[in-house]
């Protein structure tokens, strides 16, 4: 039985035809990808499912011709690393793919073999292309893993994909925490991760370019693939660990940084893991150290001062806000902060939001006017900002500590980013300092910790040297005095 349902859809063929043909050319094709020693790995997994052992031995034993896997069957290796929904998603996936063109059906109907479950080549095919394969590959198993049921098969709505994320982002998130892969993290004192992984969704299906009469086809979701490295990640992860797949040279992916010297046991902290798994990425690849909290209003108080002592000394940061209308936003310093009259950091440095939206904005190349840290002067701004300029900062901190302000009429001209608060002029309810590179090293002839300088005397001549371009090897490494505003 053959026929052809339109111009845009794959032919169907009759997989009774086809089962138990492990020569054809399309599956040795697949089988070609892997290493000699990873195929007895790839073959075995089917049988595998069928026993339902959760061995990573090869395909040592032949089923019979017809034998093919339900979703009961992939239900029992998956069920402890994946929602029900999302294995329910991969099985639809498996089903509709026809053997003979390698490609899952584009129909709106129920495929044949969806009856009949899961053979042999239908997996292999699929670990083959979301393993090894292209983001040509992936886009039609994408599209028939977002679908829901009956309707069109050759578009589906964002909101399709959107959902479809959900159930992939929660599977990654369950498999961080079944195979202790946390990193030092702690979800249980962390945001709401439900919340997160509607947010991360949210922010990759920002990235879809959907066809005028709205919807994505094949053509979309692989011009997405393509440019969303997260969604083949994804989707990676799920099939290797669900299925135990183990490939030689192919480590776990590490989707969350070490966490280290962070007080748990007193925070709650404002990171929930998908917030983490879309941060930690957009830092630079030279910034690997782990992450270390150095300030948090929950556990030091509402102190400028204090932050500064956290800031100063540590290295580039992540820092997070919260204002008291629930917008979370913040920045990443490329550098350690410094008490100075002048615009510090680089190209490197970023804001974000992460809360109604999860977004980054970079710089623009407009200006330089990256980072700024001041205190204790009359003709100069006392506080924390990042970007825009004196008076109009993308984000401000005051050094009263209770205030701020994120400017951009319409966009902030260091970074391009918007209003990053709920209001232009906004009120602090928490702050969080995260350490997330490796501390500087002291100058050579650096004063010591402690002693005083005639610039600690007379801020003022600290701010003329400094605008006449002299440099202060001694300002910006010494810790403030803990009892300045408290």
């Amino acid at each position: 039985m053959s026929y052809l349902l339109d111009p845009n859809c794959y032919m169907y063929r009759d997989p009774k035809s086809i089962m138990g043909n492990t020569e054809s050319v399309v599956v040795q094709k697949r089988l070609a990808r892997f290493r000699p020693e990873e195929r007895p790995v790839v073959e075995g997994v089917f049988n595998r499912l069928q026993s339902g052992t959760g061995g990573t031995s090869g395909a040592q034993e032949k089923t019979a011709p017809g034998k093919t896997l339900t979703l009961e069957m992939l239900q029992s290796s998956m069920a402890s690393l994946a929602p029900d929904s999302m294995i329910k998603r991969v099985y639809q996936c498996m089903c509709s793919i026809d053997p003979g063109l390698a490609a899952p059906a584009a129909s709106g109907k129920t495929s044949i073999s969806a009856v009949s479950g899961v053979g042999r080549e239908q997996l292999v095919i699929f670990l083959a292309d979301i393993l090894r394969g292209t983001a040509e590959e992936r886009a039609p198993l994408v599209m028939a893993m977002s679908q829901r049921g009956a309707g069109a098969a050759t578009v589906v709505s964002c909101e399709q994909v959107a959902e479809f994320l959900q159930d992939l982002i929660s599977a990654v998130v369950q498999i961080l925490v079944h195979r202790g892969r946390l990193q030092g993290w702690k979800p249980e004192r962390m945001g709401d991760g439900s919340l997160g992984v509607k947010l991360l969704a949210e922010q990759m299906c920002s990235e879809l370019k959907p066809l005028d009469q709205g919807g994505c086809n094949v053509s979309c979701l692989e011009d997405w693939i393509f440019r969303v490295s997260q969604v083949s990640l994804y989707l990676e992860m799920l099939v290797a660990e669900g299925l135990n797949v183990s490939l030689s040279g192919r480590p776990a992916p590490t989707l969350v940084p070490p966490c280290r010297e962070t007080a748990w046991k007193e925070l709650r902290c404002m990171l929930d893991l998908p917030t983490l798994m879309f941060l930690a990425p957009q830092l630079p690849d030279s910034y690997s150290a782990p992450w270390r909290l150095v300030f948090s209003t929950q556990l030091h108080g509402e102190s400028f001062t204090r932050m500064m002592a956290g800031l100063i000394k540590c290295g580039p940061t992540v820092l997070l806000i919260k204002d008291t209308k629930g917008n979370v936003f913040g920045g990443f310093a490329s550098h350690a902060w410094e008490i100075r009259p002048q615009f510090q950091g680089d190209s490197r440095c970023f804001l974000f939001t992460v809360f109604p939206r999860l977004r980054v904005y970079t710089a623009t190349g407009y200006n330089q006017h990256f980072m700024y840290l001041n205190q204790n002067q009359q003709t100069m701004p006392n506080g924390l900002g990042m970007g825009g300029q004196h008076g109009y900062f993308g984000l401000w901190l005051d050094s009263d500590f209770g205030h701020g302000h994120s400017r951009a009429r319409p966009k902030c001209t260091t970074y391009g980013s918007p209003q990053l608060s709920g209001e232009e002029d906004f009120t602090l309810d928490s702050v969080e300092v995260w350490a997330v590179g490796k501390p500087p090293e002291p100058e050579e002839g650096e004063e010591g910790e402690g002693k005083k300088s005639i610039l600690d005397v007379d801020p003022e001549v600290q701010a003329m040297i400094e605008m006449a371009g002299k440099t202060l090897h001694s300002q910006g490494l010494r810790e403030p005095e803990e009892d300045q505003d408290q």
